[in-house]
């Protein structure tokens, strides 16, 4: 079971949002790359990197600069530390997810464009391979939201995953997006129903509060839940990383 601490770029910051709602932030650290550090040195073995502004749709950076400020942050936390990065948010074309692995993304995820451009799904799938690219099933109330969530769509989360998996998708990334941010506990039915619906290797997100859910989650490892998105928690001293890990590598 592989615990993916959460980095989430907005502005270049280290950020968490409540629900996903830009106006709802807490700034956690000016710079990304020490809070990178703070998460190798506990012993992670990946990261889950996500760029807000462009899951946002804010992708100008600082004139005359050369990438956002996301993008950047990117680049130097691949530089800092040698774990393999998770990259997701915003990447809508070909260029986006060539220059996020050129970046130092070792998987990238794909979720507004893997629902509107299956072709590019393909693509990316042909190209990198079903290890390098998961995709995002943001879901509130079983039915799948896009675009940041700020769009909610007509269909439900095991029906998109079914899809992606006949595309040749094997990871994604499944997200409830009702209680991301609020230390309300990941919702384990439905992310162990998704698995059990779709074949595919679920990672868990969204509310992570307790070493509890972790220990829950690991039971179903062999109906497909391969890892679990660790966020607020491990800012608010809620869950300390190590113990997460621990938890995670118990028999």
């Amino acid at each position: 079971m592989i615990i993916y601490p959460a980095i989430d770029l907005r502005h270049g910051r280290c950020v968490r949002l409540r629900q996903g709602r830009k106006e709802d932030e807490t700034v956690y650290g000016d710079d990304p790359v020490v809070v990178a550090r703070r998460w190798a040195a506990a012993g992670a073995t990946w990261l889950h990197v996500v760029n807000l502004d462009g899951a946002f749709g804010e992708l100008a950076g600082a004139e005359g600069d050369e990438l956002p400020p996301s993008l950047r942050a990117l680049r130097e936390i691949a530089v800092a530390v040698a774990l393999p990065i998770q990259f997701g948010g915003g990447l809508r074309c070909w260029e986006d997810i060539v220059r996020a692995m050129a970046l130092g993304a070792h998987r990238i995820i794909l979720g507004t464009a893997a629902l509107e451009n299956p072709a590019l799904l393909s693509q990316a799938l042909a190209a990198y391979g079903p290890g390098r690219v998961a995709v995002a099933l943001d879901a509130r109330d079983g039915v799948v939201v896009t675009h940041g969530w700020e769009t909610t769509s007509t269909l439900q989360a095991d029906v998109v995953g079914r899809r992606m998996h006949a595309l040749g998708v094997e990871h994604v990334v499944y997200t409830d997006v009702s209680r991301d941010g609020m230390l309300s506990g990941v919702n384990v039915a439905a992310t162990v129903a998704l698995a059990a619906a779709t074949g595919l290797r679920v990672i868990a997100s969204g509310g992570v509060a307790t070493l509890a859910e972790i220990r829950e989650l690991k039971a179903h490892a062999a109906d497909g839940i391969e890892g679990i998105i660790v966020g607020r928690a491990l800012y608010t001293g809620d869950i300390a990383l190590a113990d997460a890990l621990r938890v995670a590598e118990e028999a």
